[in-house]
């Protein structure tokens, strides 16, 4: 049985290339998309949204969500995914329309209406989840899992100590990871295991096909910025907790307490994981450690070579 999943995502360069993977999956079945402003403001990432289902022809309603966090002011992240949050990426305008209800309601109706249980697989800031739960408490028991692209047992990279999707709004990161819904963290530390070489995109771009060229060009044009970086390939972040949420085999996970730093300074948006258990607080999460990258890399070229457009 396929899963029903919402991704809420901000598309976003590496939000686009999880969602050609979504489109193309047969174990996923995309009840909706929800968009939230993170990479780039809101009216950017839902335009991109739709560009991105319409381009591969993909029927699906996109609902938009947060134009900010809960609390605090909005940061975004133009000087990685450009103005248009593409990056080079360059897709035709949209001729549909925003699906009629807001992300939060929309979250809440097809919750309600899946008999086998709504999986949510989170690629932004998590404001849209937070704002559901707090309007619409009782989605506790509706939701079956989250999966996470967001946070690290190690270091940041928008700040040394904190991801930018939990850097955004760290407030709703809090809510989402108190809720008692089972959640899946794949964090930094798992996703920066999850690079793909200019080899792996050489094949790629082979394929022929329009959405493996668009990522493949999109990719191979960050290689050499990772390479000064002392990357070995470029890192996937949130294809890589697509593809957990398609294949969880990918996976290591430890059943973890993770909690999340408001009130620092230098800290802000930290996911704190109790890896040794020493605060004694019961596991919130299962938290990936470790990543088949060979896997991953498979899957990631299974899917994008299966369009046929």
């Amino acid at each position: 049985m396929k899963k029903s999943v919402i991704i809420d995502c901000d598309p976003g360069v590496d939000d686009a290339i999880a969602l050609f993977m979504a489109f193309a999956s047969e174990k996923l079945d995309i009840k909706a998309i929800t968009t939230v402003a993170g990479n780039v403001r809101l009216e950017k990432t839902s335009k991109n949204a739709l560009k991105l289902t319409e381009y591969v022809g993909y029927d699906v309603k996109v609902a938009k969500g947060a134009s900010k966090p809960i609390i605090r002011e909005l940061v975004t992240a133009e000087f990685v995914h450009g103005q248009s949050g593409l990056g080079n990426m360059v897709l035709p305008e949209p001729d549909g329309a925003f699906y009629t209800k807001n992300a939060y309601d929309t979250i809440y109706e097809e919750a309600t209406n899946c008999e086998n249980g709504l999986e949510i697989i989170a690629l932004g800031p998590l404001t849209n989840i937070a704002i559901t739960l707090l309007k619409y408490p009782e989605i506790k028991e509706k939701l079956k899992h989250i999966t996470i692209m967001g946070g690290s047992t190690e270091l940041g990279n928008h700040t040394p100590a904190a991801e930018f999707n939990i850097y955004v709004d760290p407030e709703a990161a809090k809510i989402v990871f108190e809720s008692g819904i089972p959640i899946t963290m794949v964090g930094l530390n798992v996703t920066n295991k999850a690079y793909i070489t200019a080899k792996d995109l050489e094949e790629i771009l082979s394929y022929n096909n329009r959405p493996a060229e668009l990522v493949g060009k999109s990719l191979m044009s960050l290689v050499d910025f990772f390479k000064n970086l002392d990357f070995k390939g470029v890192p996937l972040h949130d294809p890589a907790a697509m593809a957990t949420a398609i294949d969880e085999g990918l996976l290591e996970t430890k059943l973890l307490h993770v909690d999340i730093e408001t009130k620092g300074n230098i800290t802000r948006g930290k996911t704190v994981v109790d890896i040794y258990g020493v605060t004694g607080k019961k596991p919130n999460a299962n938290v990936a450690v470790d990543i088949d990258r060979e896997k991953f890399i498979n899957l990631f070229k299974r899917l994008l070579k299966s369009y046929g457009i």
